[in-house]
């Protein structure tokens, strides 16, 4: 999952990058608010976590913009912890939860999880195809029976492509929403990483393989060989 964080305390945005990334999240992260909003409307997120007190535009206005322009991506706000008019007013613009500072990272990632859980981003924590299950919450791939086990981009790519089964994914997708904004990744870097997962996924199985090559187009894994 892709997430957007926008705080202009470099400090903690970078904490918050590193540590959702070692949870297999792809990351990107503004300063400031205008910036923040812009990416939000040039890129496709699972969620935004989202700082109230910035500069060139708060937080509260990048909510209360994204929503009257129909986008509807999870946000999470980070308010100082006296300021309850700030919440408030947040949630009365759209957000859909905040966090006060200072805050445990643990409870950030929880609360993230729980945003994603919610009905209206139909994202399920338990992915199925065929003989294969993946679980957002763990962690755990199992196939026929046997735990296959995935790095963190390697997870990051196979789920993507599960919560997209039957349509054609391409590199580019790929790229876009697995990688961050700011990595140096090509599409002959994308077919690297779908022959690892075809050595963990496919290769040590009996069966059809998983993963198909749509040629020209990009990938795809389908309800049916």
């Amino acid at each position: 999952m892709k997430i957007l964080v926008v705080d202009d305390e470099h400090r903690i945005a970078r904490s918050i990058k590193q540590g959702l990334e070692q949870d297999g999240y792809a990351v990107d992260i503004e300063h400031d608010g205008e910036a923040g909003y812009l990416a939000a409307k040039a890129d496709e997120y699972d969620a935004i976590v989202l700082d109230v007190m910035m500069p060139e535009m708060t937080g509260i206005e990048v909510v209360r913009k994204l929503r009257a322009e129909g986008n509807h991506t999870p946000v999470l706000l980070l308010t100082a912890k006296d300021q309850s008019r700030d919440v408030v007013e947040g949630l009365d613009a759209g957000a859909d939860d905040y966090l006060p500072k200072p805050f445990s990272f643990d409870e950030l990632t929880a609360r993230i999880r729980a945003l994603m859980r919610r009905p209206q981003t139909a994202l399920d924590t338990i992915l199925a195809v065929r003989d294969v299950t993946l679980d957002t919450v763990s962690r755990r791939v199992i196939r026929q029976g046997a735990e296959v086990q995935l790095s963190a981009k390697e997870f990051a790519i196979f789920e993507y492509l599960l919560r997209n089964k039957n349509r054609i994914v391409s590199k580019n997708n790929l790229m876009t929403h697995v990688w961050d904004f700011d990595a140096d990744i090509l599409p002959n870097n994308v077919e690297v990483f779908i022959n690892y997962l075809r050595g963990k996924i496919d290769r040590p199985f009996t069966g059809d393989p998983l993963i198909q090559t749509v040629r020209g187009f990009g990938y795809v894994i389908k309800d049916e060989a």
